[in-house]
């Protein structure tokens, strides 16, 4: 089997203000988790990298990812934070262009009014990406979908990948508007998916694989293998399962593809998405 690279993951030194979405509910992940904490369960399980993901939303964050990415070279790339909304975003992005290991952007939109997505000055951002080849993690709800679909359409040539399947509400058992909208969305060749933070949409403490498989049976028929690829979400899938599950649960479910189209869900998709 080829080796894996775990397509999204996060690092942090645990600030209680600065993280304040990291409430009472998740005790669990109240800590610092860093390199050294998540490269025994990439070897564990054969994965030889990992793409780091914002957590909160400062440069300070792409530069305290980019300096471990600089000690860690199993750290293959950086999806950080600048403000697209800035009039000046291209001279930010110039600024971080000089690291190789950025490869992309994000913005936590599923914390902002439903209508963020329109704004006029993110799309200008959104626009400067493109000159820079940077990608865009789509973090939203279920629910922000449709504003989603608009982007994408709106900007054919730029490269956005689905984090955490558009996070349906799988403890409720929700699917309906959320897979019409999969649909649709997963028409615009320009726009991948993260097979990631499933878990923490279901049940915290008693979900099954059974209770993901519809959701995951969606986005396959939907987005097919070549637009598919896994990422952990750790350390936040922590405040319901472990790294070893996370992973044994898609292995469990892609058991029935070729190796060729596992090998592309594990690793390939995600090294040409973000050219790792």
């Amino acid at each position: 089997m080829n080796t894996r690279i775990d397509a999204h993951q996060h690092f942090w030194k645990f600030d209680p203000l600065r993280d304040s979405w990291i409430d009472a509910t998740m005790r669990k992940i109240q800590r610092d988790f860093l390199p050294e904490d998540l490269l025994p369960l990439l070897t564990a399980n054969k994965f030889e990298g990992c793409v780091a993901v914002q957590a909160s939303q400062s440069e300070e964050e792409t530069k305290f990812l980019l300096d471990l990415a600089s000690k860690n070279d199993f750290i293959k790339g950086v999806v950080g934070w600048v403000d697209l909304r800035d009039k000046n975003v291209a001279k930010r992005l110039e600024y971080f262009s000089v690291h190789e290991k950025v490869k992309g952007f994000r913005h936590v939109v599923q914390g902002e009014p439903d209508d963020f997505m329109f704004r006029a000055d993110l799309r200008n951002g959104i626009a400067a990406l493109r000159q820079f080849d940077y990608t865009y993690d789509i973090l939203i709800f279920h629910r922000q979908l449709p504003a989603a679909i608009d982007l994408v359409n709106h900007f054919h040539d730029q490269p956005f990948v689905i984090d955490h399947v558009a996070k349906p509400d799988i403890k409720a058992g929700n699917i309906s508007s959320w897979k019409k909208d999969i649909q649709e969305i997963a028409k615009a060749e320009n726009v991948s998916c993260k097979i990631s933070g499933m878990v923490t949409e279901a049940d915290w403490s008693s979900w099954k694989e059974d209770d993901l498989k519809p959701y995951l049976d969606v986005i396959f028929e939907n987005f097919s293998t070549d637009k598919l690829m896994f990422g952990s979400d750790w350390p936040v899938c922590n405040v319901a399962a472990n790294y070893n599950l996370i992973v044994k649960t898609l292995e469990d479910y892609i058991a029935q593809f070729s190796i060729e189209e596992q090998n592309k869900i594990w690793s390939e998709n995600a090294k040409m998405f973000y050219r790792l």
